[in-house]
């Protein structure tokens, strides 16, 4: 049958045709389509015929068509054919579709429909003839029967879909559908549906089906619906990342239902997808754009949502294109900035912590990305790259205007530019750990900042070249051109730069030999440079190389350079089989340091501060340095055993022109040689065996000269007075003669070799009483000059001679001197001890070292002297010295101390002092360490496990001490009360009241307790009312918000100062003692106003987020319940913080404040109060608006207090303002009547005062009116009448008052009687009478 039909098709006429195809019964004619089909014979023909045969104008050719359109879909998709066959069956198919009349396409196009519903789709091919079919369909104009009624072709295909998107689809079929409705024209409401539709379907499919799905979609995007796709994209990896994190977090998770993803399938999925993104972004630059919106408009609502890991690895590969770059990288930089910032507020406020008990830490998502793009996320790098050195260059620390940058990296960093600084070196350093392709760039990128940003910090780059480089050393080898190229440049950078430099890629020149040659080079050439600078980078360089290349033979020191894996087993071994280079280059090194010795003051100092260090780690170089700092010394010492002094002073000084300079700092190079020589004794000549004889007896020739040098200075020194070093009380010290210079070099030398033979001889003194009696002598010559350098420096005032010069002591003496003084029982010791004792000067003197070294270490990180720059030692001696103060503080009180005092702070005080600095230099430097820290402290519990320190008991028990120290102060008779230490001590407590845990006992047992201290105690010092009064807001607001407490404060201030009306007697409530006349104003005052607005910026805060909730509740499909849950916390959190803050507001503006800064301040605030109530009002507008027009009866009540509790009384306190300021001015004039000298000056510094205070009223009035305004526009939205609780305002405008008015022209008029002779009086009654008008105009409002 089926090739008779063919010959039948040949003929030009289709009459046979047409009965043959009608002779056909109902079944025949799919059967043998099929047979065709599966033969694979000429089946294309087969199916012109037939349709030659049915002519669309007959009905039963229609039928037959659809006959034959029926059978062959299923024919297609049931996979019997070959797809060459099947695409060659469906491309006739969709040529002869568009024929079809419109009842036949809709009840084909309906069959589609059941076949999808079905599920029978397999390969998704015919879907291409569906989508011809709706086109065809969406063009027909007849009416088509659907339902009961008709509908035309575009309202029955719109219908289709929409049965479509609401049916079941079989998951095979997605991929093909998503690509079938491609080709069809589609409305933007049809579309909405199907992108929403298969979006739905993602959590449906294998994960493996996702990214071409996704790709789909992008395509399809193109139409439009780009936010829909985009936003449903990111929402469904986001959760999946969320659910992966659960299960790793309970890896043993109950709910087994829900089948595990394995997570490098996941990460390469979300790659893969990010990838198509990035290629349909390529292609529709309005995807990009659209894309930053979406997030941007998303980060207001809800910054968790819109920045998961996904999004911002997504948004980092897009930004590799230029066009978008700029907009993502400050989208991404202001969003951490954002995010740090309200981290940092929510961690300050409890009150906002139980409103927001989720955090959002964008820090950590971007940090996941970097470990989420080890799984080949190359796209991402380059991104991540980019962002890291974006955010270090945009938040570096600055340098302030001619001053040294400050440098925080030893210091917590709190500020949110800090934290964005510092992650963005975080990101580098982990991307540069994770990818190795990027290493190069990355390094050569930091090398190059740091060689071309000399003139500002670069010490965060230097940090994270140092991470590097430990983190992967032989990366480094791979890239040492680039090293080499920035030692060329070396010479031209500041010192600290070079320091940090080459300490950072000092592992690198033990593993290469051509990058350690050419250093040497450039250290060389530098040497003899002109420039300063350089020849110090020089002496760095060089001692950082003695350092680190250890000669053979020389002791391991705890302290040596970083171990580092693979490289360091290189480096020893190079090390051992070159000992004797490398001897041989240390010996030309140190050949060349001392060359150094004959160059300027600041050379010489850094070669005496270096060569300690050097010897620590490599003690085979003892000798050679011991020679050269033995052949520098006697230079300039006297040995004639009888000559005072023991050197020459004068060779030290250089004079050019009228100018003197310091030639060789005498006493750094006796510090430098001490410090060597207790090394050198201590532990070379410990170890050292028999076999070593002849460097023995040289070691000993040069210890020996040492010592009996050391004793004779010691002895002549002590000998020596003043007017032997040409310095007495006479002498001129003043630092603008040429003779006052040199007085100054020579005093600050003398101090400094006291200081260092100070040290020398406690040191090897072992507790005999002849050598602390040295010691005490040695202190008087120093005290004798300090006292004198005092006084000078009192009658000069001048700014340099007010610094106390740097004490030469080191720090690990400081902490053994103060032990020995102080905590030292034992009894051998005791008679040598009482020598030192006996001297309250030096005993005063240990402690005011200790305390001048603490503030070094605080301010700069390091110390001088040795181990100044190893944390781990400073950290040890630190401990020590704050037991000794501590200790001495809590048993000897000021008070006892103090009868016998005769000038300058107690020894008690400086104890205090110096604790202060203790605690805050640990919680600054050493945060990490500080229950070891209050573990050291506690004496009672030495043998602690360290994982068993509670940190919050151990700092509750520090701070007892100091609450019955303060509460002794506080009891005192007023001739005891010291208000300096109460100030310090009130600033102890605080600092350690933030090692409290909030959630404990203690923490609220201290609150309570300062609570008792304010109410309790009437202090009327000024200083320490402030310092109580911010502690216990700072320590309050951690535990609930302070708004009751200002209530309270607020009515004890108007309370103690009165009532504005002065026929109002205020009742005497007094809650806290602590506001009193002397305190309450401006002191408590402004000190309420400051935590008002605070409180004030919190609900600011609360309300921009209530407003993007408000936003968002459409877009929160998942759990509005949970949203408008939130919203409703948010509302009743806003209105009850802003209605106990209108009754504090309330009891200000009715106290009689003095003018000035309380006034100007209250005026101020109130405004920002008026601004913040109309953001929340229109809130509710906006609300109103998009959902419901009620409001709450809780804004009904908030409005009610506003216009009865605030606005009359806001207006009644400006008109008591300018009263005030009418009657200053009135009393200038009377002044000026009758004392005419600087009349004119004395106005107008009174009306220009008068104008500064006056102000902030017409901001203040122009607030209440706006907030009255759109009171107006919410209650017409929400049919609530609110303006009936607000009282008309006083009209400001300008009125004439007939009363006033008469009784000015009668005085005026009585002047001039009296005053016609004098016409010079007369012209000054009618400036004074011009000036008076306002004043009496004011007066009206009373």
């Amino acid at each position: 049958m089926a090739q008779r039909i063919l010959s039948l098709a040949a003929e030009e006429g289709p009459e046979r045709l047409q009965e043959a195809l009608q002779s056909l019964a109902e079944g025949e004619l799919g059967d043998m389509v099929t047979r065709q089909a599966l033969k694979g014979r000429e089946t294309a023909a087969l199916l012109r015929g037939i349709f030659k045969g049915s002519p669309c104008s007959q009905r039963s050719g229609v039928l037959r068509r659809l006959q034959v359109y029926k059978h062959c879909v299923p024919l297609v998709e049931s996979g019997d054919l070959h797809l060459g066959k099947v695409s060659e069956i469906i491309g006739l198919l969709m040529l002869e579709a568009r024929q079809l009349p419109g009842h036949a396409l809709a009840e084909l196009a309906s069959l589609f429909v059941d076949v999808i519903k079905g599920g029978s789709l397999t390969n998704g091919k015919s879907l291409e003839l569906f989508s011809t079919v709706l086109t065809a369909l969406a063009s027909s104009k007849e009416n088509l029967a659907y339902g009961k009624g008709e509908l035309n072709g575009e309202e029955f295909k719109k219908q289709l879909i929409n049965t479509l998107c609401s049916s079941k689809w079989d998951s095979r079929c997605v991929i093909h559908l998503a690509n079938m409705f491609r080709d069809i024209p589609l409305s933007g409401e049809e579309l909405q549906f199907v992108v929403e539709k298969v979006l739905r379907m993602f959590s449906k499919l294998d994960l493996q089906e996702i990214p071409p799905l996704v790709y789909q979609l992008l395509l399809l995007s193109a139409k439009g619906s780009k936010k829909t796709v985009l936003e449903g994209i990111i929402s469904f990896f986001n959760q999946l990342d969320k659910r992966q994190k659960e299960e790793q977090r309970v890896p043993e998770s109950v709910d087994l239902e829900v089948a595990t993803t394995p997570l490098d399938q996941l990460r390469h999925v979300e790659g893969t997808v990010i990838l198509h993104i990035v290629s349909v972004i390529n292609l529709d630059q309005d995807l990009g754009e659209e894309l930053i919106k979406h997030l941007k408009t998303e980060q207001q609502k809800d910054p968790g949502r819109a920045l998961c890991p996904f999004s911002v690895a997504l948004l980092l590969s897009v930004a590799v294109k230029h066009r978008l770059q700029e907009q993502i990288f400050d989208f991404l930089k202001t969003s951490i900035t954002r995010s740090c910032k309200d981290l940092q507020f929510l961690q300050a406020s409890k009150f906002l912590q139980d409103l927001f008990p989720q955090q959002y830490d964008i820090t950590a998502v971007i940090l996941e990305v970097v470990k989420n793009s080890a799984f080949g996320w190359d796209h991402v790098t380059q991104g991540l790259v980019d962002l890291g050195f974006s955010l270090m260059e945009s938040y570096e620390p600055k340098k302030p205007f001619g001053g040294k940058a400050a440098d925080n990296s030893y210091g917590l960093s709190k500020m949110p530019a800090q934290q964005a600084c510092r992650l963005g070196a975080s990101i580098l350093l982990e991307t540069f750990k994770v990818h190795e392709p990027i290493r190069s760039d990355i390094l050569e990128q930091v090398l190059n900042r740091v060689l071309t940003k000399a003139a500002s910090p670069v010490s965060h780059f230097i940090d994270l070249l140092s991470n590097i480089v430990v983190s992967a050393p032989l990366v480094l080898q791979t890239s040492s051109s680039k090293v080499t190229e920035t030692f060329d440049n070396l010479s031209f950078l500041p010192i600290d730069t070079v320091q940090g430099l080459l300490r950072a890629v000092q592992p690198l020149l033990k593993v290469s030999m051509s990058v350690r040659d050419s250093l040497i080079l450039v250290l060389q050439k530098a040497i003899f440079s002109r420039q300063l600078d350089a020849r110090k980078a020089a002496v760095a360089g060089f001692l950082l190389l003695l350092r680190n290349f250890k000669v053979l033979g020389s002791l391991s020191s705890s302290q040596c350079s970083q171990a580092i894996g693979a490289t360091q087993v290189q480096a020893d071994v190079h090390a051992c089989y070159n000992s004797a280079a490398n001897e041989a280059f240390c010996l030309e090194i140190l050949g060349s340091l001392r060359r150094c010795l004959s160059q300027q003051a600041d050379v010489r100092l850094m070669l005496y501060e270096g060569f300690y260090d050097v010897l620590r780690r490599n003690s085979q170089l003892a000798s050679s340095i011991m020679e050269t700092l033995l052949s520098q010394i006697k230079q300039y010492y006297l040995p004639q055993p009888d000559l005072l002094p023991p050197l020459k002073l004068e060779g030290c000084i250089m004079a050019q022109g009228d100018q003197i300079f310091l030639q060789e700092p005498l006493a750094h190079l006796l510090c430098c040689i001490q410090h060597c020589l207790a090394w050198y004794k201590s532990t070379v000549h410990l170890c050292q065996g028999a076999e070593d004889d002849e460097e023995e007896e040289e070691g000993v020739g040069f210890e020996q000269n040492f010592e009996e040098m050391l004793e004779s200075v010691t002895r002549r020194m002590i000998k020596s007075e003043l007017e032997d070093f040409e310095l007495d009380k006479s002498a001129d010290f003043s630092l603008s003669s040429g003779v006052g210079v040199k007085n100054n070099i020579y005093a600050i030398q003398v101090m400094g070799i006291c200081e260092v033979l100070i040290e020398y001889n406690f040191n090897i003194g072992n507790f005999s009483k002849n050598k602390f009696e040295d010691v005490l002598g040695l202190f008087t010559c120093y005290n004798k000059l300090s006292e004198i350098l005092k006084e000078k420096a009192g009658k000069n005032k001048s700014a340099l001679s007010n610094k106390t010069a740097r004490s030469f002591l080191s720090m690990g003496f400081v902490s053994t001197l103060l032990t020995a003084l102080f905590r030292d029982n034992a009894q051998s010791h005791e008679e040598s001890l009482a020598v030192l004792r006996s001297s309250t000067e030096f005993l005063r003197y240990a402690v005011s070292v200790a305390l001048q070294k603490v503030q070094q270490l605080e301010e700069t990180g390091q110390t001088d002297g040795p181990d100044g720059q190893n944390p781990e030692k400073m950290f040890q001696n630190l401990c020590k010295i704050t037991q000794v103060l501590l200790w001495r503080y809590t048993s000897i009180p000021t008070v006892v101390e103090e009868s016998g005092k005769k000038k300058g702070k107690s020894i008690s005080l400086l104890c205090l002092e110096g604790l202060l600095r203790i605690f805050n230099t640990v919680q600054q430097l050493y945060s990490a360490k500080i229950p070891q820290f209050l573990q050291a402290l506690d004496i009672t519990d030495g043998d602690a496990e360290e994982a068993d320190i509670n940190v919050t008991e151990k700092a509750a028990f520090q701070i007892r001490q100091f609450q019955r120290s303060l509460v002794n102060q506080l009891s005192s008779a007023e001739d005891d009360f010291n208000a300096k230490e109460t100030q310090s001590l009130i600033t102890v407590l605080s600092t350690l009241s933030k090692l409290l845990d909030p959630a404990s006992q203690q923490f609220l047992q201290f609150l309570t307790w300062t609570v008792k201290v304010c109410k309790e105690n009437a202090l009327e010092d000024i200083s320490c009312c402030k310092g109580l009064l911010s502690l216990l807001f700072s320590v309050h607001v951690l535990y609930k918000s302070p708004v009751g407490l200002l209530r309270e404060l607020a009515q004890d201030i108007h309370a103690c100062l009165g009532d504005i009306d002065q026929d109002i007697e205020v009742e005497g409530r007094c809650h806290f003692a602590i506001v009193n006349a002397k305190t309450a104003a401006p002191t408590v005052c402004l000190l309420v106003l400051g935590q008002v607005d605070k409180v004030l910026e919190e609900v600011d805060w609360l309300i921009k987020k209530l407003t993007s909730l408000g936003s968002d509740t459409s877009g929160n499909e998942k759990d509005p319940s949970q949203a408008s849950n939130q919203a409703q916390a948010l509302e009743k959190g806003v209105i009850l913080q802003l209605g106990t803050l209108l009754t504090v507001y309330h009891e200000l503006v009715q106290t009689a404040l003095p003018a000035g800064s309380c006034v100007d301040t209250l005026l101020r605030s109130l405004s920002k109060t008026y601004t913040i109530l109309t953001s929340l009002i229109k809130h509710y507008i906006q609300a109103c608006r998009s959902s419901s027009p009620t409001i709450p009866g809780r804004l009904e009540k908030l409005v009610k207090l506003s216009g009865s509790h605030l606005t009359p009384q806001c207006y009644s306190f400006i008109t008591y303002v300018q009263n005030i300021h009418s009657e200053s001015l009135s009393f200038v004039e009377e002044k000026k009547r009758k004392k005419k000298d600087d009349e004119a000056a004395a106005v107008s510094t009174v009306m220009a005062k008068v104008l500064r205070e006056t102000k902030p009223i017409p901001n203040l009035i122009f607030a209440i009116e706006q907030y009255e305004k759109f009171l107006i526009h919410l209650s017409k939205k929400s049919k609530v009448n609110l303006m009936q609780y607000m009282k008309l305002s006083t009209s400001r405008d300008f009125r004439i008052n007939a009363s006033v008015l008469d009784s000015a022209l009668q005085e005026r008029n009585s002047e001039h009687a009296e005053n016609e002779p004098h016409n010079d009086q007369s012209s000054t009654a009618e400036q004074t009478d011009e000036n008076q008008e306002p004043k009496k105009k004011r007066q009206r409002k009373k």
